[in-house]
């Protein structure tokens, strides 16, 4: 099977890609920068980490990647991403391509592919408006409600799950000095996890608390001393928020921060209704941190009290924060109970059979 996957880079982490991999670098040499980084490597299937020469890895929304790629094949200078993906595509004959970024190539571009092209399939785990992802073979995506919002538009929609990374377990680390993490985005259109991080945040004063998020150019503006000036009230965070707020991390960098902390804080964005199984939950397991995450419906390997545990609101949040700092020692066994667990059930051979069989359905 010649499989062929695309992910979609966020602009943070593409501002980071661009310091770790220097200019003048070929295609594989920055491809194999932001792999070893492992930004998005839940997501990528066995064949593609291990080098396996029937894959091919691209991140389309990556000028230089895609740019360099076009030069070193003769492709026209100024031709579109989409155009240099479907060069790609055809010059590797792929048989199967696995889209992660299907809203920037929704069904206009299936249409396009070549013929080598016999399967298609794209994730997809968020309602995205009107985006048209008709023409794939099949959406995955491991939220059963978001599943049947895609089937109620007339996608064919099947169930997936990320892997954990084996690269965690170099991050896995006795000393965890930092008591809370989180890291990801605070805004007020997630309410409940809105809530929750502020009261969170409050420990601050008495607890190692550390909140890496991803602001928007807004939020930063509004933040600033001229912001301050200006109109722009609802973009700016909780003052309590915005106190303790650190950069964004990503990829190994973030896997040693979580390997650093006792406690991964994470909450379901609103759209999420009672599914669970965010990366965040992949990622704190995987690297030995005890994930503290609000209660519904979980992946197998996520139990409450056994291998992780859940809140129902900001008061039983706190205190189960305050019991697992307070109880370390006794709490730290669901910790390892959920990393132990996660890596028996979250395979990067169990994903990529079940990939296989998914594709041999369509």
């Amino acid at each position: 099977m010649r499989v062929f996957q695309n992910c979609g880079l966020t602009p943070s982490y593409l501002t980071r890609l661009d310091r770790l991999a220097s200019q003048g670098l070929s295609f594989h040499e920055r491809r194999d920068v932001f792999l070893h980084d492992r930004f998005g490597a839940l997501h990528f299937l066995q064949p593609v980490l291990d080098g396996d020469a029937s894959a091919f890895l691209t991140c389309a929304n990556d000028s230089r990647l895609q740019g360099r790629w076009a030069r070193e094949h003769g492709v026209r200078p100024g031709a579109a991403p989409e155009d240099i993906l479907l060069a790609q595509i055809e010059d590797h004959r792929t048989e199967v391509l696995y889209n992660l970024d299907p809203v920037a190539f929704p069904s206009s571009f299936v249409r396009k592919l070549p013929g080598c092209v016999k399967k298609t399939l794209c994730w997809r785990a968020a309602p995205s408006g009107n985006a048209d992802l008709r023409a794939y073979g099949a959406v995955l995506g491991n939220f059963p409600s978001i599943l049947q919002s895609w089937r109620d538009k007339g996608c064919r929609a099947e169930w997936f799950s990320p892997a954990i990374d084996p690269a965690m377990s170099e991050y896995v680390q006795d000393e965890r000095p930092i008591d809370v993490l989180f890291v990801g985005g605070y805004s007020r259109h997630h309410s409940a996890r809105a809530r929750t991080l502020e009261k969170v945040a409050a420990l601050a004063g008495s607890r190692q608390i550390v909140y890496c998020l991803d602001s928007s150019r807004l939020t930063r503006l509004a933040e600033s001393s001229i912001g301050h000036l200006l109109p722009l009230q609802k973009h700016r965070r909780p003052k309590i928020v915005a106190g303790i707020a650190k950069p964004p991390v990503f990829g190994r960098e973030l896997y040693e921060l979580i390997g650093r902390s006792k406690i991964v804080l994470n909450g379901a964005i609103d759209m999420a209704g009672q599914d669970r199984g965010n990366m965040r939950c992949f990622e704190a397991m995987g690297c030995g941190a005890l994930l503290v995450s609000d209660a519904g419906h979980y992946p197998a390997g996520m139990v409450a009290d056994e291998t992780m545990l859940v809140y129902h609101d900001e008061k039983s949040c706190l205190e189960q924060i305050e019991r697992a700092i307070s109880d370390w020692t006794d709490v730290r066994p669901i910790a390892t109970n959920g990393r132990i667990r996660v890596n028996e059930v979250h395979t990067k051979a169990r994903q990529w059979g079940l990939f296989q069989t998914i594709v041999a359905r369509l």
